[in-house]
């Protein structure tokens, strides 16, 4: 049976996609659905857009009710998890019942599971035999990394598709069964995205600067994202050929681009710690950090960066008020005047380090990330951040919202911006 009537016009079908995750292990707080995330990559990139995404517990009329609402909306759907052996695997026997194609036995998914378990020398179970049951029409989509075979099922005017959980099983398969076939009847268009990481400056002022220009533009798309320590904005543009995608983006993307200027770190999704670690190589400095209430998270992240022994000097941890004294030299007459959270301090951590280190910078953070130790005079959030290097030393004051964690994060976000900001002029 074709795919499409013969009076449908293919290349003006627009094929949408969702995607629906089955397995009720995703609906705990211990495993993520990791799948959508690569099969929505791979088809963007080939021009089909991901349009909703569900998360279905091992539960019968709940995954047939969301397949047959699928079918009404999509002309792609593809199911992960559920293939397997045990009675709890359910997608199988599902979309035989909801596309109305009776399972039989398949001989070639029967022959390559036998021959599998033969290869390992173990016998096989017999549950396993249910992973040959196959709907009326489906196609066998090769598992050279599992027993569960994938289907390729062709229904009127949609296409489903059904493959293993594992992504060592799914990501091999998809790659090499599902997309040279979505290729031969996709409609052609690319999927191209830009992406601005913007530091200092918050959603809504991000928003008020830049909706003047995106709202003239339904293609591309525009979103923005809040994330720990920064915000990025998303263009997502659609065309028949890239370089008709690339000049939407720009026709959107350039304007904001320069409207936003030096807010923005990263424009091909580098992260902050990465963007300071090219300027110090192209500017051949070193760095050294003297971490008080981040207890060493700056170091963490910039040591992630690879090569990142080419510009980091080194890091201590001066928890303790003895210890500033003793790993950054800050007397401890300055730190019963001042205080251990101050700006005094926190110059004095910043040229202590970038002076017992010979580090071209230093950078030093001190504050109260709670969730004790806060007064009146000195709340919970508050930290100053310093950065010493042969032109001076600059010290600023942060409050921070949010509990322990984000307190932190934010002041490792917020040093290493005041980096980028130093080393680019």
């Amino acid at each position: 049976m074709p795919l499409y009537p013969a009076e449908f016009t293919l290349y003006t079908f627009r094929m949408d996609a969702e995607i629906i995750a089955v397995g009720s292990e995703l609906l705990t707080p211990f495993h993520q659905d990791t799948n959508s995330l690569f099969l929505t990559d791979q088809l963007n990139q080939i021009g089909i857009e991901v349009r909703l995404k569900t998360i279905v517990g091992d539960d019968r009329a709940r995954l047939a009710n969301v397949l047959s609402e699928a079918l009404g909306r999509s002309g792609l759907i593809v199911l992960t998890g559920g293939l397997g052996p045990t009675e709890d695997d359910i997608s199988r026997e599902v979309a035989s019942e909801v596309l109305e194609r009776p399972l039989t036995e398949n001989a070639e998914a029967r022959r390559r599971l036998m021959e599998r378990f033969a290869r390992t020398g173990r016998p096989m179970p017999e549950n396993n035999l249910r992973q040959a049951l196959v709907p009326e029409g489906a196609e066998l989509l090769e598992n050279r990394n599992g027993t569960a075979p994938g289907l390729w099922i062709e229904k009127d005017a949609a296409i489903v598709i059904l493959l293993p959980g594992p992504p060592r099983e799914l990501e091999p398969m998809f790659a090499a069964e599902c997309i040279p076939r979505l290729k031969r009847i996709s409609t052609g268009a690319v999927i191209r995205t830009r992406v601005f990481k913007i530091a200092s400056l918050p959603e809504s002022e991000v928003d008020r600067r830049i909706a003047p220009i995106y709202k003239k533009f339904e293609n591309p798309s525009t979103t923005l994202l809040a994330t720990p320590g920064g915000i990025e904005v998303h263009l997502r543009a659609r065309a028949p050929s890239e370089a008709e995608a690339e000049k939407l983006l720009a026709a959107a993307g350039d304007p904001i681009e320069n409207l936003l200027g030096d807010h923005i770190f990263s424009t091909r999704g580098e992260s902050i710690e990465k963007v300071v670690g090219m300027y110090l190589m192209m500017k051949q400095k070193t760095l050294a950090t003297a971490e008080s209430c981040t207890g060493g998270l700056l170091s963490e992240r910039l040591t992630r960066v690879p090569g990142s022994s080419d510009f980091f000097a080194g890091g201590a941890v001066c928890y303790s008020n003895e210890l500033k004294t003793q790993f950054a030299g800050v007397p401890a007459a300055l730190i019963e005047a001042e205080g251990a959270v101050s700006k005094p301090v926190a110059r004095a951590l910043a040229e202590g380090i970038r002076k017992r280190t010979g580090a071209s910078i230093g950078v030093g953070i001190t504050g109260i990330a709670g969730p004790s130790g806060g007064s009146a005079e000195k709340p919970l959030g508050l930290v100053y951040i310093a950065l010493a290097d042969e032109r001076g030393t600059e010290v600023r004051e942060f409050r921070f919202p949010g509990d322990r964690a984000r307190v932190r994060w934010l002041a490792s976000q917020s040093a290493l911006e005041m980096t980028r900001r130093r080393l680019s002029g």
